[in-house]
This record gives structure tokens, C-alpha cells and sequence, in this order.
């Protein structure tokens, strides 16, 4: 069991808070700050009981050098207005420097240190820079569920130093998995989606172990339909991964696990938007065309099981989504299990980049029970994996 912010009765305290604002951020502006908008609840929380607040969080991938283009301070403005504050801008990792000022602040007041990825120290998870992590409050709340997969000096090595909780996304995020894996509604049903199978090979095993139905979709599905001697023309796949593929169609059998792959096939010369597309059994794939998405009669087989479930867990795309006419297999059934979810007759959680993305671009994405914002964090849960910041949090 994890130890809760709400439960702490922090009043007039200084919480060291760790978020994940690594916002999609190009041409001067975020296209996407919904992560922002998950920070409301902790931060709010924290601050009407009038505690000091000092942010920490990361913004790209800077391997340790400074970086101007990757400064947290591009992010205040969105911060401010989002939750509607004044938030103070400390701008470098010099924390000897900012201490006093922070101990000087009234109560409440909210800073926002610089990205914490500007020293190296911080993914080494150095013992001496988490305790000066730890040097700027009393208390850590980590509210930052998608890095929580790593263990960081500020999502980790800081909990050695400071009494810590979870704030109020990160317990959304467990009690959401739970309900998919650990005690759901059965039966149980998981998309698995994208392009390789190479970076979802434990995701697939533990899932094959919790679910009723593993429905594979994406470039990935091409690898299974040539293990099992389909011709896939000039579609991606992954060659070194068939027998792979292969001794999972096996051990599925052992399993009370149906795998779940296109019956029929959506294919094109090329990718490209308004290219002509033709539909084709799965056996008759041209030998000169690319499976770019799923056709009809796999779509009303998922959505048949999608009637038989009680849950269904979805990671990946079912085809070449961001390109039309391609995204339509993945559409579809995305709005199909929103309004089984909206009925009330199914829980869906979702999560990964490329998940969320299609989700949106269906505008299903409002109806689903959950969908996470994390992606590596969500995927080794997936995987059956433990977390060091979740970890650090138990009671």
C-alpha cells in the first residue's frame, strides 16, 4: 500500500514536488498540455493547505548538459495560467543558492526549479544530489506516475532523505491498473498494437498470462500472419522475430488465452495520405503491397469480443493511424469501445504515446474509463514489472 499525500495533514510544510511536464514543446509553443492539466489536483491540494511548493521535474532529454532550448522556464507560462498561480522561477541547479529563499518564502508559495536532467547526477541517481534535492523542503510527494519507471535521483534516491508520499495522478494511475490487471472485471481483453514485437515480448507474455483475448494489431500483427505462413507482400516486419512469434502462437495454446489476429487485410503500394487502398483476405495478400490496417471483418471480430468483455486494456495502434484512409480499423474500434465504456458495459484504459494519439484523433478519448499519460512507466507495469518510485512510496 502506498502512503497518500491526503493523508499526511501536510499543513505549512515545504513538499518537494515531483512532476512530469515534458510537454511536446516545438516552433515556441506546447501542442499538448494535458500533463500540466493532471497537476492540478496535488498542487492545488498542497497549496490550499498552505505549504510551500517546490516543483521538479524534467523536459526532454539534455544527458546532463545545459541546455537553453530544454529549459523548464519555456513551460511557466502555461503553468501559471493552467493553475491559475504565481509561480517563482529558480533558474539552475545551484540549490545551495535558492535554499534561503525558499525558507524566506510566505506560506503558501509554489517554485519551480530547472530541469532536473541539467546534471547528470540527476539519471545517475546520486546519493549526494538527491540529498540536496531533499535539502530544499521536508517533505516529497512524487505526482509524476510516467517517470516513476526510473529510478532517479529525484524520483527515487530523494525518498531516502524525506518522509514521501503519492499525490492524486499517481494514485489514478494505480488504482486504474489495478482494475486492469490485478482485480478486474473478466473477461479480460488486451489490445496489443504498434511495430515491433521485439519491444513488447514480456508485455505480451504477462498479459497472455491475465487476459481472456490478445488481440494483435499494428505492424506487429505481420510478424504473427508470417509465422504462421500468410504472405505479407512488402509489408514492415520483423524477420529475426518469426520464430519468436512462433513460440508464442505456441505457448498460447497451453493458455486460457485466445490470440486474435486479422482476418482480413487493409493494403497499398505505399503510405501515403489518399493512396488507393484495396481490401484482401488475409491469405490473398498481394505480393507487391504493404498491410497498412485492418479490414472490416477483423474489425466486427474485435468488436464481437469487445461485446463478450468486461475489460479491456489497449496499448498500441491497429494500423498505420496517422495516415488516412489507414487510421480507420483503429478508429472504429476505438469508438466502438467508448460507447460500450459510456453504456456502462465495459472498463477501458489505455495508455502509450501512440494509444493516446489515436485516441484523440477518434475524439474517443473522453469516453474511455482511463487512459494514462505515461509510456514507459504504463508499459512496464504492462509487463508485470516493479517500479522504483512506486516502490519507494509503500507503506
Amino acid at each position: 500500500m502506498i502512503k497518500k499525500i491526503q493523508d499526511a495533514n501536510i499543513r505549512k510544510q515545504t513538499v518537494v514536488l515531483r512532476l512530469d511536464l515534458n510537454v511536446p514543446y516545438s516552433n515556441g509553443k506546447s501542442s499538448d498540455t494535458s500533463r500540466i492539466e493532471k497537476t492540478k489536483e496535488t498542487i492545488h491540494h498542497l497549496i490550499k493547505n498552505e505549504n510551500r511548493v517546490v516543483i521538479l521535474s524534467h523536459f526532454g532529454r539534455p544527458n546532463g548538459i545545459i541546455n537553453k532550448d530544454l529549459s523548464l522556464r519555456k513551460l511557466l507560462g502555461y503553468l501559471n495560467e493552467t493553475l491559475n498561480l504565481d509561480i517563482k522561477f529558480l533558474p539552475s541547479l545551484e540549490i545551495d543558492l535558492w535554499s534561503k529563499e525558499i525558507e524566506a518564502a510566505p506560506f503558501p508559495s509554489i517554485f519551480l526549479l530547472e530541469n532536473v536532467r541539467f546534471s547528470k547526477l540527476e539519471e545517475l541517481n546520486d546519493p549526494d544530489f538527491s540529498s540536496k534535492l531533499a535539502s530544499l523542503g521536508n517533505v516529497y510527494c512524487n505526482d509524476a506516475f510516467s517517470v516513476s519507471h526510473r529510478a532517479h535521483a529525484s524520483t527515487q534516491g530523494i525518498t531516502n532523505y524525506l518522509p514521501s508520499f503519492a499525490g492524486f495522478l499517481v494514485q489514478s494511475e494505480l488504482k486504474a491498473l489495478s482494475l486492469a490487471l490485478d482485480k478486474p472485471l473478466k473477461p479480460v481483453t488486451a489490445i496489443v498494437g504498434g511495430s515491433k514485437i521485439s519491444t513488447k515480448i514480456e508485455l505480451l507474455n504477462n498479459l497472455s498470462n491475465k487476459v481472456e483475448y490478445l488481440i494483435i494489431g499494428g505492424a506487429m500483427a505481420n510478424t504473427f500472419l508470417s509465422a504462421q505462413g500468410y504472405g505479407i507482400g512488402v509489408s514492415l516486419t520483423e524477420k529475426k522475430m518469426i520464430q519468436t512469434a512462433k513460440k508464442i502462437i505456441q505457448e498460447l495454446k497451453y493458455k486460457k488465452c485466445k490470440l486474435v489476429l486479422p482476418l482480413d487485410i487493409v493494403c497499398a503500394d505505399s503510405i501515403i495520405e489518399k493512396k488507393e487502398a484495396q481490401t484482401f483476405r488475409v491469405d490473398c495478400c498481394p505480393i507487391d503491397k504493404m498491410i497498412l490496417d485492418i479490414g472490416k471483418q477483423s474489425q466486427k471480430n474485435i468488436m464481437d469480443i469487445i461485446d463478450k468483455s468486461k475489460t479491456l486494456i489497449w496499448n498500441g495502434p491497429l494500423g498505420a493511424f496517422e495516415t488516412r484512409p489507414f487510421d480507420q480499423g483503429t478508429n472504429n474500434i476505438a469508438n466502438y469501445a467508448a460507447n460500450r465504456t459510456s453504456k456502462k458495459q465495459l472498463i477501458s484504459i489505455a495508455g502509450g504515446g501512440d494509444t493516446v494519439s489515436a485516441l484523440k484523433t477518434s475524439a474517443s478519448i473522453s469516453k474511455f474509463s482511463y487512459v494514462s499519460t505515461a509510456g514507459g512507466a504504463f508499459l512496464e507495469w504492462l509487463e508485470g514489472k516493479s517500479l522504483p518510485g512506486i516502490e519507494s512510496l509503500k507503506v
